[in-house]
């Protein structure tokens, strides 16, 4: 697994290094900044993550497992933290207690709500982890608290549906279920995958697509003699099945000779995935319905076998921090990809800044960073959004509906020139 003999320390630099580093880039570059998303303004997404989402989910985590009271004291004392309380540190005893020190560094003992959104969230499930035992020797040692939600949807009757679909895949010309696949993978369980295999012209569309550079990532692909293709992966479960339907599409059509799929080392915002969830979701496909279903699961477990899909992992996946300050071994992992894929919400708020941008910022300016090229496969779920064309912001605006928080609306956003323009930054500015 990526970074396994990194200890917790040499992970990334503190936190206040990291922005006083992305910072200078910035000022260096004359690039435009905005203001850091907060959960501290009563109303807003990211106030009621903490004071309406997850109160919800404190207590699934607590009926869905038979936690004892220490388990149970300790995850009620952390939702009273969170949302009334102070920023406290890890226990010393933790084995990422010195990380975490530096990533809060000039954060802890202010109310949560003053920390930047995406660090606050980051930290809210790794002490939730830490509450429930997770990490420490004991009973509940290694048990995912979100596993019972997890199993649920894989053993799921739509589930079933979705993997009897597949049969009709074979039916499709090479081009429509490129599109179908990837349409899929986008929506994950907002459409399932079965309407979008079987439905005809004249059929009700699925959530609205507001940008779309498909044809980007495919002519990308394309243009490659040996194509390596890495998917940073979200959720498992009904939205994880896609994917890896995706990932044997991309290796048996030969728009990718290698796939690195990249999942989380521990568990992290409730549904996201990790090896157990692929192993999982493999599985399911080979034990079908359908024979479909069966091939494409035998399929993945041989390219697993064989080296041409391979799983890893890396701790800066669960770090609260924007990937242009990922450490120096991840990038070396992934500058060498043809196509950097990226899934779900949480990850396009890493890529781009979990800041408010204007929408119509191009997103080439957000992603440059990236170490190579890469794709945004998005369900708007957060306020962060950018390129977008200003008559499609104008429209939405009108609408007077949340657009950028509903999960309506989704994009498929591309930048093909990612590894050039990170190399051109890294060395007009001196960073790592």
């Amino acid at each position: 697994m990526g970074g396994g003999s990194r200890t917790a320390g040499q992970l990334v630099p503190s936190r206040r290094r990291v922005l006083v580093t992305a910072d200078e880039e910035r000022d260096a570059l004359n690039m435009p900044t905005a203001p850091v998303i907060l959960s501290s303004t009563p109303g807003s997404f990211a106030w009621g993550v903490f004071h309406e989402r997850h109160p919800k989910l404190i207590r699934q985590v607590l009926d869905a497992l038979p936690y004892g009271p220490t388990e149970r004291a300790a995850v009620e004392e952390l939702l009273s933290e969170s949302t009334g309380g102070v920023l406290e540190p890890l226990d010393k005893s933790a084995h990422d207690h010195q990380q975490w020190s530096e990533w809060g560094e000039g954060l802890f003992g202010r109310p949560w709500g003053e920390a930047p959104f995406l660090w606050a969230e980051s930290y809210f499930y790794r002490r939730l982890l830490e509450a429930t035992g997770y990490f420490r020797p004991g009973t509940w040692q290694g048990i995912d608290p979100f596993a019972p939600f997890k199993n649920a949807e894989l053993a799921g009757p739509a589930v079933d549906a979705e993997l009897a679909a597949l049969g009709d895949l074979p039916s499709l010309s090479a081009e429509k279920r490129a599109d179908v696949l990837l349409s899929s993978a986008l929506w994950g369980n907002r459409a399932d995958l079965s309407f979008q295999i079987t439905a005809a012209a004249g059929d009700a569309p699925p959530p609205a697509l507001i940008a779309d550079d498909s044809p980007l990532l495919w002519s990308t692909l394309a243009t490659a003699s040996t194509p390596r293709v890495c998917v940073i992966a979200d959720n498992a479960g009904r939205e994880l099945l896609p994917d890896l339907v995706l990932v044997d599409h991309l290796l048996t059509g030969g728009s990718a000779a290698e796939v690195v799929l990249y999942v989380k080392p521990s568990p992290y915002y409730v549904s996201d995935a990790t090896t157990a969830d692929v192993l999982a979701t493999i599985e399911r496909l080979r034990n079908g319905p359908g024979r479909e279903a069966e091939l494409t699961g035998r399929r993945l477990w041989r390219a697993m076998n064989s080296g041409t899909l391979t799983v890893r992992t890396h701790q800066f996946f669960c770090a609260p921090m924007p990937f242009h300050d990922m450490p120096a071994d991840l990038r070396a992992e992934l500058s060498g990809a043809t196509m950097t894929i990226i899934k779900g919400d949480l990850n396009y708020r890493r890529l781009v800044g979990d800041q408010l941008w204007d929408a119509t910022d191009p997103f080439a300016e957000r992603a440059g960073h990236f170490p190579s090229p890469v794709a945004a496969l998005r369900t708007l779920k957060s306020d962060v959004v950018v390129g977008l064309d200003g008559r499609v912001v104008a429209g939405l605006d009108a609408t007077g509906e949340p657009w950028r928080t509903s999960g309506k609306y989704g994009l498929v956003q591309a930048h093909a020139q990612g590894s050039a323009t990170c190399a051109r930054r890294m060395k007009r500015t001196g960073a790592r």
